[in-house]
């Protein structure tokens, strides 16, 4: 029988006749191609399977399945999972390119990830390739973005991920994911499916019709919050059974609607870190608690964690700095109860979570200063009840007050989709330090109770 590939190989209940035949057909496929190419063990391969234009993915992507309509330019998730599963049978670690990093980001990563090869493309099936590697091999190379304005390249063992698999348990199938596998929350989306052997489906973009006939959903609180607005416009029968949630807190308000217009559907709601993983859950109204084998401690209002899922440490121009074992933590601010309930205050660093994704402030920041009549910029969170928080830059004017149009065009230069201000607010003296510094404290309180003294810019003031 044909092998499944490392990652998938703990599953309680999946066998490889469970796998889509096309795309375990397909990761062998991608093996042979990439050991001919010269990969092996311990190597790095970075996979950019982008539709090119013209293509025609709207029936069935590269695994031959149903559902997995997708627009030029971006990534065949099918394809995606092919690659990474075959570059798992060598014991190689996969980094996903994100299609919409720009030139910039993309040679950053790419720089500290220094892979092998860049493979792309829908790989064909292939011989056989026998598995190699154990728990602790690298298999998964995830990004985030570093308070020093890069992306930071992470580095995550076969284990540590599998761990999570069965932390957070089987979900009804099939298996919706309508978000890129260069998140890795979408990314653990798609595996905890073939883990637990459900049928798996990808979208580009979440659509209640769509939603209504999968048993499982894999999303963030945006997207939940769309989902439901689609269902309050068009009532009717909906199977799902569970809604899994990570990437920003769920307030209470989106959990009491979703309990309402989804009444027999669980809300799992999930907190955890690219370096952590899954951390924390909860699936009613009560607080957070550790997944079983994660340890949690607060020191000075900040999260420490100890878990078997924390990431090997950080690639820097292709070296590994490893993270070590113990406690270690990513600065959010938190409480813990007598009863071992978590309360996550929010990141203590200059680290913005927006709709799934960590903004790195000073990333924004140093290309907005670029902008002719920006003084300086601070960028922080706006609280929002379904985003978590919008991209908010705070710039103090020069001489001459920048235009709005300048600073969306450097922002759509030099940022990926995600990363761009929502809101964009000026003032003549931005909040300072003793030391002189931008006093992001004052700015991030001055958001949260509207006491921040700045106006939007003039495009920004409703009409």
């Amino acid at each position: 029988m044909t092998a499944r590939p490392p990652v998938l190989s703990r599953s309680p209940v999946l066998q490889s006749a469970d796998l889509p035949s096309d795309l375990l057909a397909r990761a062998h496929g991608a093996a042979a191609v990439l050991r001919e190419r010269g990969v092996r063990a311990g190597d790095r391969v970075a996979v950019d399977a982008r539709i090119p234009p013209g293509a025609d993915r709207a029936d069935a992507g590269a695994g031959g399945r149903p559902g997995a309509a997708q627009r030029p330019g971006a990534a065949d998730p099918w394809a995606t999972l092919a690659w990474f599963l075959g570059a798992d049978l060598l014991g190689a670690a996969t980094l996903v390119v994100d299609p919409a990093w720009t030139p910039r980001e993309r040679d950053a990563v790419l720089a500290d990830a220094a892979p092998a090869v860049v493979a792309g493309g829908v790989p064909e099936p292939g011989p056989d390739v026998d598995p190699v590697g154990g728990d602790d091999s690298l298999f998964y190379l995830p990004t985030t973005s570093g308070s020093s304005g890069r992306p930071k390249v992470l580095a995550r063992t076969r284990d540590s991920w599998r761990l999570g698999f069965d932390a957070l348990g089987p979900v009804a199938g099939p298996v919706l994911i309508a978000g890129p596998l260069s998140s890795s929350l979408f990314l653990f989306g798609a595996l905890h499916a073939l883990h637990h052997g459900v049928e798996l489906r990808f979208r580009s973009r979440l659509d209640a019709a769509d939603a209504r006939h999968a048993g499982g959903l894999h999303l963030v609180p945006a997207m939940l919050s769309g989902l439901l607005d689609g269902l309050e416009r068009n009532p009717g029968p909906v199977a799902l059974q569970t809604i899994v949630c990570g990437g920003a807190h769920v307030g209470p308000a989106l959990r009491s609607r979703c309990a309402q217009l989804l009444p027999d559907s669980a809300l799992v709601e999930y907190y955890g870190s690219a370096e952590h993983s899954l951390i924390a859950s909860r699936r009613d109204d009560g607080p957070l608690t550790a997944f079983p084998g994660v340890d949690t401690e607060v020191r000075d209002d900040v999260l420490w964690v100890r878990s078997p899922q924390s990431f090997s440490g950080y690639l820097r121009d292709g070296v590994l700095d490893p993270a070590g074992t113990g406690w270690s933590s990513v600065g959010d601010r938190a409480e813990i109860d007598a009863g071992g309930g978590i309360t996550v205050h929010g990141r203590g660093s200059a680290t913005i979570s927006s709709g799934g994704a960590l903004v790195a402030a000073e990333e924004v920041e140093t290309v907005l200063r670029a902008v002719p009549g920006v003084a300086d910029v601070v960028v922080a969170g706006t609280p929002h009840p379904a985003l978590g928080a919008l991209v908010t830059a705070v710039i103090e004017a020069g001489d001459v007050s920048p235009s709005s149009r300048a600073l969306r065009e450097a922002a759509r230069a030099g940022l990926a989709p995600g990363k761009h201000p929502r809101r964009w607010l000026v003032t003549s003296a931005l909040p300072r330090t003793s030391s002189g510094k931008p006093a992001r404290a004052v700015v991030d309180a001055g958001l949260r109770d509207g006491t921040l003294g700045a106006t939007p810019l003039p495009s920004e003031v409703p009409r």
